[in-house]
């Protein structure tokens, strides 16, 4: 052998050597003990043909929400509850000396001038032009009737209450109680919301979708179909982009004191596309939807070279068992395909998955290969 031949050998057995420390990225699988993999016990996983039976059956699914929903009340919405800090606003019709209206006295019927120290004689007579404030008793001072406790009253039942109290006082009292400022009750919104804080509840219904709206509306990255209520300690989702697209009003409930409204972000609502496509990535939902031709279009569709068009697989994990996933196949070499996946709706964290081209495979089996057989080619011509 010539000293050419012996040094290009050297070199080679060098590089072969060497591999375990050729730069790279490496990692020594010398402290790790793997356990073996059992095949013979592998689980086998239907696979499920996207055809026109599979995506009618989605939209029976989709149609019938099965999320708990919180529990409504069986009249509708309820009349206010006053509570401790709500300041009310109450007139004696023809008693001014009673009146506490933040808006002035009332007037007496007929136009009388309604002065209360005209009508009661002098300045011993006053009206709070702050209203009155629910104490933290749930009581409030009314002139002649002293403490009365309101708390957990509708205002119509505290005017029957005062009227009752004053009969002894007046002939046939006439007086209107309202609450004037409301500041009892509150529910509280959060995530992504322009304008996340506490919302007075009032004696006007408040739904989720009103608690948005005076929250000044959703950003960008909100995802309206999976809106978390937390109630009691106890939490709903709540698909409100169900309700404005298709007016589902179940998705639409009434809020009540110290409900908790949480807009997610649409991180959890991501699709991965994966395997023999243009472009892999994750693809986020557009108002909670996203078809399969979304998605290969979104990743830049199919690579021509090397995908599979009869693999094109969708996975996904079952609500039953989250460790048994469902898995479902397009073949897109059919007339079918297109129209079938513009109408398969994806589900979020869903997998699509593009398989290769068995010549693909062996191509790339090729191309590893060559270097290394051109390689000991060359060696082996040096030599001789």
């Amino acid at each position: 052998m010539t000293i050419k031949s012996r040094l290009v050998a050297l070199l080679l057995f060098s590089g072969f050597a060497g591999c375990a420390i050729a730069p790279g990225p490496y990692l020594d699988p010398a402290r790790m003990q793997e356990e073996p993999v059992d095949n013979s016990q592998a689980t086998a996983y239907p696979v499920h043909m996207i055809n026109a039976k599979v995506v009618a059956s989605q939209v029976r699914v989709s149609d019938a929400t099965n999320r708990p929903l919180p529990q409504q009340s069986a009249k509708g919405y309820e009349d206010y509850k006053v509570g401790p800090g709500d300041i009310l606003g109450i007139t004696v019709w023809g008693h001014p000396e009673l009146t506490v209206n933040a808006a002035g006295p009332a007037p007496l019927p007929g136009g009388a001038d309604a002065n209360p120290q005209t009508l009661a004689g002098g300045a011993g007579s006053q009206v709070d032009p702050n209203g009155l404030q629910v104490a933290a008793d749930g009581t409030i001072y009314f002139p002649v009737l002293g403490r009365v406790r309101v708390a957990g009253m509708t205002t119509a039942s505290i005017g029957r209450l005062l009227m009752q109290g004053l009969s002894s006082y007046a002939v046939k009292p006439q007086l209107e109680v309202r609450v004037q400022q409301f500041r009892s009750q509150q529910v509280h919104m959060a995530g992504q919301v322009k304008n996340p804080g506490a919302l007075p509840v009032t004696d006007m219904r408040l739904t989720v979708v009103d608690a948005i709206t005076r929250s000044g509306g959703t950003l960008a990255d909100a995802d309206l179909q999976r809106v978390q209520l937390t109630r009691g300690g106890k939490s709903y989702v709540l698909d409100v982009q169900r309700a404005l697209d298709r007016g589902d009003i179940t998705q639409n409930v009434d809020l009540r004191s110290e409900d908790i409204v949480y807009v997610p972000d649409h991180n959890a609502s991501r699709v991965f596309v994966l395997g023999e496509i243009g472009k892999p990535q994750s693809l986020f939902m557009d108002r909670g939807r996203l078809t399969l031709a979304d998605a290969i279009s979104g990743a830049s569709s199919l690579d021509s070279r090397s995908a599979d068009p009869r693999q094109v697989l969708v996975i996904r994990r079952s609500p039953d068992d989250p460790t048994r996933p469902l898995i479902y196949r397009l073949d897109m070499t059919q007339v079918d395909a297109i129209l079938l996946s513009t109408q398969f709706d994806l589900q979020p964290l869903d997998v699509v998955y593009v398989g290769t081209k068995e010549i693909a495979r062996l191509n790339r089996l090729l191309e590893q290969l060559l270097p290394t057989v051109t390689s000991l080619y060359l060696a082996y011509s040096v030599g001789h």
